[in-house]
């Protein structure tokens, strides 16, 4: 089988992308497949050439683009393929798009009864105009302390906590350099647990055993630097969770694959409160890929190799057609 990997791409995400898609390269070599890279610079140009990439792709079986972020992660790439009849790993151009910007995402939920994390979206003038920014976190009973991030994006690019007024608008401004939307939400105190969903290819939809988040205590929050750099942040995997709460996380986690449209993959970010609630952060529809990831690594203690999981993918995406 041949099998296009997707990599690179316009993002901040892009080096992250390209170690995913080299990991997933080796796998589907490691699988018997051949595995044809395709890389997408920084500038969103395909290295190989546009053309020559559609006719590399017309003649694959499957193609995963293992993108994260805007110009991949968001429906671009998906709406590509399907203007090229080419199967593909992962969730479709609406889940895709909606599971990216963290607003939709968050109405999506609420609308279906899943707690979110409390926050509110600025747009527009509410960007540069402190007075209608204020008023707008007043009305939602939002206070010090709080984070800001971009709508749209991942890997904690352009994400810091602010603790008064001054870094407050600092944090708007970074944030804001991401996209024209910038989310501000309540800091929660609690656990961060994070759960792997996988769609199979009889069309079961499964979790993996839950991991927990530590972040390196020198780092004011689990930011880039504790993700990508840092030696002291942990992940516990299984974490260690009483069996009610296990089995909410995972009805919950399916029920947002589901109610979001997903297909494939996704990993679902749960903030659990001191009184042991779940709530959602996030969603990746492609998340983080690299032999180290976290999606691995809980499919890891499920007892699926790296390579396992990335057969089922595969075999899914082929089943669906």
């Amino acid at each position: 089988m041949k099998v296009a990997v997707v990599m690179g791409g316009a993002s901040p995400e892009h080096d992250v992308s390209l170690a995913s898609g080299r990991g997933i390269a080796k796998a589907v070599e490691l699988l018997g497949h051949m595995a044809i890279p395709l890389v997408i610079d920084a500038d969103g140009n395909w290295l190989d050439g546009q053309h020559e990439a559609i006719e590399i792709l017309q003649a694959c079986d499957v193609t995963i683009p293992a993108l994260h972020g805007e110009s991949g992660e968001d429906g671009s790439l998906q709406g590509f393929l399907e203007q090229l009849h080419v199967p593909y790993v992962g969730s479709g151009i609406a889940a895709s798009a909606v599971g990216l910007d963290k607003h939709l995402t968050k109405a999506v939920l609420k609308a279906h009864g899943i707690p979110v994390t409390p926050g509110v979206t600025l747009r527009g003038a509410e960007l540069t105009d402190t007075e209608a920014a204020l008023q707008k976190l007043k009305v939602a009973g939002l206070d010090f302390p709080l984070f800001v991030k971009p709508a749209n994006g991942g890997s904690s690019f352009g994400v810091t906590r602010a603790t008064n007024l001054p870094t407050l608008l600092a944090a708007i401004a970074e944030a804001t350099a991401f996209g024209p939307q910038v989310l501000v939400e309540r800091e929660m105190v609690g656990r961060e647990i994070d759960l792997a969903v996988l769609e199979f290819p009889d069309g079961r939809v499964e979790t993996a055993p839950a991991l927990e988040i530590h972040p390196d205590p020198e780092q004011p929050f689990f930011n880039a630097t504790a993700k990508y750099d840092s030696s002291a942040t942990r992940f516990v995997v299984p974490a260690p969770i009483d069996p009610e709460l296990a089995v909410r996380l995972r009805r919950t986690a399916i029920e947002v694959f589901e109610v979001l449209g997903c297909e494939g993959l996704a990993r679902v970010d749960f903030f659990v409160t001191r009184d042991s609630e779940p709530v959602v952060n996030e969603i990746n529809t492609f998340p983080g890929f690299t032999p180290a990831s976290q999606f691995p690594r809980m499919w890891a203690a499920a007892g699926m190799s790296y390579a396992e999981v990335v057969d089922t993918l595969i075999r899914t995406a082929v089943a669906r057609g």
